[in-house]
């Protein structure tokens, strides 16, 4: 149950008719694994705070560093040296104490993946490197967890969901790693806009609310403003989902 001071807080998403008391319940007891607490990683994660997540599970190895401010908004000056997802939980517990902050100073790989994602009801990818990403995808697909996605790239970006089963997974929709440059450039706003999109499609999922994004990439380019969907299949020879 809500409490009075949680009926207050969240009042106007109550009043929502895709929400309502029984979707905020829902988020309560739901858990949420953001991996990244860099420039996606922090709007994400403080929208899902926000909005009343029971547990927020926060998952990164990093230290802030005076070159992550321009994006990474939940790190500030005086973190500089401090750990991300320390500095993270801090604030966020400011934000919301009624959501439980769980934090994993560790980076994402082969041997810890599966104990970093279990019990999550969303997986939200704000990583940076594709050899992440593909781990990441391969353990939700075989946990059966939905993932959402998002890459960001000077003024744009890119989100979709996974949702084992009922679309193609990330390994269908990108079977090569884009190049990566050593330093991804990138404005400060543009994990902003990708970051509130990939909060919303966890709730989504949550909630049981709206149409999310399986099947379909959504391509956004800041220079022109503009948004564009992109129909994505599914790869029946996949390596990662095809025997789902």
């Amino acid at each position: 149950m809500l409490s009075e001071l949680e009926a207050i807080r969240y009042d106007r998403q109550l009043i929502i008719k895709e929400w309502g008391i029984k979707g905020q319940h829902r988020l309560k007891r739901s858990t949420v694994t953001v991996v990244g607490v860099g420039g996606l990683g922090s709007p994400i994660s403080m929208y899902l705070a926000a909005a009343g997540v029971g547990r927020l599970r926060l998952v990164d190895p990093g230290i802030y560093e005076l070159s992550n401010l321009n994006r990474q908004i939940l790190g500030w000056t005086r973190d500089i040296g401090v750990t991300k997802v320390k500095a993270a939980a801090q604030k966020l517990n400011m934000l919301n104490p009624h959501v439980e902050i769980e934090t994993i100073d560790e980076r994402v790989d082969e041997n810890n993946v599966i104990k970093v994602i279990d019990g999550s009801d969303v997986v939200v990818d704000a990583l940076d490197n594709w050899k992440s990403r593909y781990i990441l995808n391969e353990a939700c697909v075989k946990m059966g967890i939905p993932l959402v996605h998002g890459g960001i790239h000077g003024f744009g970006g890119q989100a979709t969901t996974i949702v084992p089963g009922s679309g193609p997974c990330l390994k269908c929709i990108f079977p090569r790693a884009p190049e990566e440059p050593d330093n991804i450039p990138v404005a400060g706003f543009t994990p902003g806009v990708i970051g509130c999109i990939e909060a919303m499609e966890a709730v989504k999922l949550i909630i049981g609310a709206g149409k999310p994004l399986v099947g379909r990439l959504l391509l956004f380019d800041g220079l022109e403003c503009e948004f564009t969907l992109i129909k994505v299949e599914r790869d029946p020879n996949c390596e990662t989902c095809s025997e789902l």
